[in-house]
């Protein structure tokens, strides 16, 4: 069972006035009735449903999100702002936003689909490091997704100590789906020769190569900050997937410097079981699914201990 399970149905026992084994068990009787096709997430919104009890004027927090929740309401910090892209799909072509939101229980993805929420990313009227609060959005694929009928705008609150990592559900590899946001023990069993590039130091944008030197589209000429990518093999027994980690998550098992002598850095590696969170997503060029990380830590024996013992006494 994820973290976030928790967070849901303790949030569904109080607002019912019972217990949260009594309403883990109204779960496992929804699931035991469905045959087990629907998770214990979903069972849980379900009973929910069932007693009356929704979210649409609760203000949500991160680690309570659960894919499939619609008309979300959360408050969070822009932690970081990506750039607006175009595209075109068929006959329809438009604009998407997105940014990461934080609070003090994790990050979520933030997707904007609506042109006057797009259009205040690009007029600068939210920006990195801005508090915002967000309305009737959607839960879907871990990302919450704003449209039309959505809404986003400043915040008063101060939000300070946010927890910058994507809160993923602990799944063996073996059970991942493409978009899932997951975290899972595993062992480093194999790991690729890095690759390096350069990236823009104020937008973390693509930089292009000149003969006046490196530009950025948004920032024009600038001193490029070198930046690094390595793919590692992990296994959970169930199974296995390419991992892909970026620089920040790449200097938590690693000094940059040791990807010059990466031969030994590999031997070293070999046989690491670490934790794992991140987003599953499809490689283009082989069409196979990877997870890119987006926090990797040891585990820690006494956290283990304790989940299993709760767990345990959920599922008596």
């Amino acid at each position: 069972m994820t973290s976030n399970y928790y967070q849901l149905i303790e949030r569904i026992a109080k607002a019912a006035g019972v217990s949260v084994e009594d309403i883990n068990r109204k779960v496992e009787a929804k699931r035991a009735k469905l045959s087990g096709l629907i998770s214990r997430e979903g069972a849980a919104q379900i009973i929910a449903a069932e007693m009356n009890i929704n979210f649409e004027k609760q203000i949500m927090k991160v680690n309570e999100l659960v894919s499939g929740m619609k008309k979300v309401n959360l408050t969070g910090k822009i932690i970081k702002m990506f750039p607006v892209k175009s595209y075109k799909k068929d006959t329809r072509e438009g604009k998407i936003g997105s940014f990461m939101l934080a609070d003090e229980t994790g990050a979520v993805r933030g997707v904007l689909w609506d042109t006057n929420h797009i259009k205040l990313i690009e007029d600068n009227a939210i920006k990195e490091g801005d508090v915002v609060e967000i309305a009737n959005g959607s839960v879907r694929n871990s990302e919450v997704h704003l449209t039309g009928f959505s809404d986003i705008k400043l915040s008063q609150k101060v939000i300070e100590n946010v927890k910058t990592t994507i809160e993923g559900h602990e799944k063996k590899i073996a059970d991942f789906k493409m978009g899932d946001s997951v975290k899972t023990r595993a062992f480093i069993v194999q790991a690729f020769e890095p690759k390096f590039f350069h990236v823009c130091p104020e937008c973390n944008g693509k930089v292009i190569e000149s003969a006046e030197g490196a530009i950025c589209e948004k920032h024009g000429r600038i001193i490029p900050v070198k930046r690094a990518l390595v793919s590692l093999v992990v296994d959970d027994g169930t199974g296995n997937i390419r991992a892909i980690l970026f620089t920040e998550n790449i200097e938590k098992i690693a000094k940059l410097e040791e990807l010059d002598n990466f031969s030994n850095l590999k031997e070293k590696l070999m046989g690491d079981e670490m934790i794992f969170s991140g987003m599953i997503r499809q490689n283009k060029l082989f069409n196979n699914p990877e997870l890119f990380v987006s926090d990797i830590e040891k585990p820690e024996i006494e956290k283990i201990i304790e989940q299993l013992e709760k767990a345990r006494g959920l599922a008596c």
